[in-house]
């Protein structure tokens, strides 16, 4: 019984030895801040680096729905919670009020298109920069 004790121990131990290097050397992601209000992003042009992680900051500050639609530059990057993507991971739509954080890592360099898909016949379109 002792010994199972002293092996659990020091299993414990070597796990927050292990853990603790690994919590320390992943980077914070950059946060990037759009405010959603009727009928234009701001900022309108966003520009992020190929291989950073990111927080892309989504607010709607308009009196209706939203969506922040950039269907082929999602398909071109790393989304660590597509939960917050609708089922065609394609768009985020977000209530008057809301506010969502989406996180992901950038790989392909080139221009892409965003839009709100009600709005932009209003103007209400962007653009994406990956460097």
């Amino acid at each position: 019984m002792r010994q199972t004790r002293a092996l659990w121990r020091i299993g414990c131990l070597l796990g927050l030895l292990v853990a603790a290097p690994l919590a320390q050397s992943a980077p914070k992601p950059v946060k990037l801040d759009v405010v959603l209000v009727d009928y234009s992003f701001e900022p309108d042009h966003l520009i992020f680096r190929h291989g950073v992680h990111y927080r892309l900051h989504l607010e709607n500050h308009g009196n209706e729905t939203h969506e922040f639609t950039a269907p082929v530059f999602f398909a071109t990057a790393t989304i660590d919670n597509p939960g917050v993507l609708d089922n065609n991971r394609s768009e985020v739509t977000l209530q008057p009020g809301d506010k969502k954080d989406l996180f992901l890592t950038p790989h392909k360099p080139g221009k892409y298109d965003l839009r709100c898909a009600d709005h932009d016949w209003y103007g209400m379109i962007g653009g994406i920069t990956v460097k």
